[in-house]
């Protein structure tokens, strides 16, 4: 059998507040004796986890990786309203007037990602 991918992992400055983040963003859950302070808090997913790893360097470039999330039970754009008022702010913008696009976002910490259509508005 081939290898899975178990998490991904994200440098970051404060691994516990940036999970708090995620863990709304994808309905996910902390790591099981994951707090404040810790070096490395893992959010549990439906799909592979993120582990936050604090690092002492800050984010200087756009990420080489990124995240592209799927909303499952609303549209993309009440989806980036929902994470906007999570703290992630847009970045980049690139709907069409024919409803197709994506919007990319960036996390408290500057991490960015995706919010596409979602399936129903894809059929």
């Amino acid at each position: 059998m081939a290898s899975l991918v178990r998490h991904v992992t994200i440098d970051c400055s404060d691994p516990y507040a940036l999970a708090r983040f995620w863990t709304a963003a994808l309905d996910g859950k902390l790591g099981d004796g994951d707090f404040p302070g810790d070096p490395e808090v893992l959010v549990e997913t439906a799909g592979a986890g993120l582990l936050f790893i604090r690092v002492p360097e800050g984010k200087t470039v756009k990420n080489r990786l990124h995240l592209d999330l799927q909303p499952q039970d609303r549209s993309r754009d009440e989806e980036v309203e929902r994470l906007a008022g999570l703290g992630a702010t847009v970045v980049g913008d690139h709907r069409k007037p024919d409803g197709a696009g994506w919007v990319t976002m960036a996390d408290p910490e500057g991490n960015e990602f995706c919010v596409e259509r979602s399936a129903a508005e894809r059929g």
